[in-house]
């Protein structure tokens, strides 16, 4: 096999990858039955809350443990609203820590966030009898190590919710009760007393509430069913508080998406004009090698664990095709030098692609860099728009060194 006919059957492989990338990407017919595009909530309304969360009453040294814990809950629980791929993003300023929380295509979003907000911070804390009233001392016994919460009734049917911890909340459930034995121990959720049951002695196992008298047993019966699905949601290691709330209706994502397809569609298309007006045959490899280019990327898009689409990632990714573009006038241009000068057409481009890409090279790279400092340093948004520009990038580089080239080495004859 010479290196024409191996260029052709690499070319026939791009066409054929190409294909079965654009059924992935298309939502109809195929797309969204094999995976479906995860879109933000400014593409398809919703919510961004931001939390701000309350360490005081937790050791310095595990404030990271904690928030991570916390984190893992608020998934659970934007999860239970129907989001797929909860997005919660944890963002650090000097000791203050803060949870952004988006809620992308959740209808009831007044709903998703009450019940975010009302997920129990359940902790024991020491009574402490003194003149003039009772004390309660906090201990480091909080809901973050809980494992399970479950409901079962004493011997009169009165309904109490079992509680068991990991390992470590067990040990220092075992130690409280036992330096509080005869005494109240006192169980707060939301800061509010619940119970504050006597100790009878050190327990080594699971901690139980109860819920007094038999009275009203159908509302109490209810009040413990409530409790146990909240715990097992997830209790919070750390209370929070809402600070910050930011709602975009889904007819305005609509209407956003719709106009950045557009604008997207037409900006490519004007490029493409100009490549094929200016470089003529040239310029047609050029445009068939950005709509290859365009539908790869967005295939690598899809394939990513957990990415979701944002207006900023579209933006990144716009900008890419710029990229794109500029790696193949750099090869266009150092090509027609070379013609220039005399030689061949297949000596030219394969002179123009050796001289061009340097340049491709520094260009490149300086922008990958430029990517990743953003997604290190930022958040949000921001990380959106830096890994689509990075990942567009590479496949450009891609697109306009073996795409293109594969192309013109196979349709250019080699005449002067």
């Amino acid at each position: 096999m010479n290196s024409k006919q191996a260029s052709q059957l690499i070319l026939v492989t791009i066409i054929f990858v190409t294909v079965l990338a654009a059924l992935f990407v298309l939502p109809k017919p195929l797309g969204s039955k094999f995976l479906p595009w995860q879109l933000g909530l400014d593409l398809i309304g919703g919510s961004s809350v931001v939390y701000q969360v309350d360490l005081a009453g937790i050791p310095k040294g595990e404030w990271d443990e904690a928030v991570a814990g916390l984190k893992e809950v608020i998934e659970k629980r934007v999860n239970l609203y129907g989001v797929a791929e909860p997005k919660v993003t944890v963002a650090k300023k000097g000791d203050t820590y803060q949870l952004l929380v988006d809620l992308a295509g959740v209808k009831d979003v007044e709903g998703a966030i009450r019940q975010i907000g009302e997920t129990p911070h359940l902790d024991f804390r020491e009574v402490v009898e003194k003149e003039g009233g009772t004390d309660y001392r906090s201990t480091e016994l909080t809901g973050r190590y809980l494992t399970k919460a479950y409901l079962d009734f004493d011997e009169l049917g009165r309904p109490l919710v079992n509680l068991e911890f990991n390992e470590k909340g067990t040990e220092l459930f075992r130690q409280i009760t036992a330096r509080n034995i005869g005494k109240p121990l006192a169980i707060f959720v939301d800061d509010s007393l619940l119970q504050a049951p006597t100790v009878a002695g050190e327990i080594n196992g699971p901690a139980q509430i109860t819920f007094g008298a038999a009275t009203a047993q159908e509302q109490v019966l209810e009040e413990a069913r409530v409790l146990v699905k909240r715990f097992n949601a997830g209790a919070l290691s750390a209370p929070i508080v809402q600070i910050h709330q930011r709602t975009v209706s889904p007819t305005t994502a609509e209407d956003a998406l719709r106009s950045i397809i557009i604008a997207g569609l037409f900006g490519t298309l004007l490029v493409m004009l100009f490549m094929l007006g200016y470089y003529r045959l040239m310029g047609i490899f050029a445009a068939v090698a950005l709509v290859i280019y365009t539908i790869l990327t967005l295939a690598v898009f899809k394939i990513i664990p957990n990415f979701t689409m944002t207006l900023a990632g579209i933006a990144g990714f716009v900008l890419s095709i710029g990229m794109a573009v500029d790696a193949n006038i750099l090869i266009f241009e150092r090509t027609r030098e070379e013609l220039k000068k005399g030689l061949s057409k297949v000596s030219a481009i394969e002179e123009g692609f050796r001289r061009a890409w340097p340049s491709i090279r520094d260009s490149n790279v300086t922008t990958i860099i430029t990517a990743i400092i953003l997604w290190y340093l930022t958040s949000s948004f921001v990380k959106g728009f830096a890994l689509t520009l990075g990942i567009g990038v590479i496949v450009s580089m891609f697109s306009a060194i073996f795409v293109t080239r594969t192309m013109l080495r196979v349709f250019t004859k080699n005449e002067s």
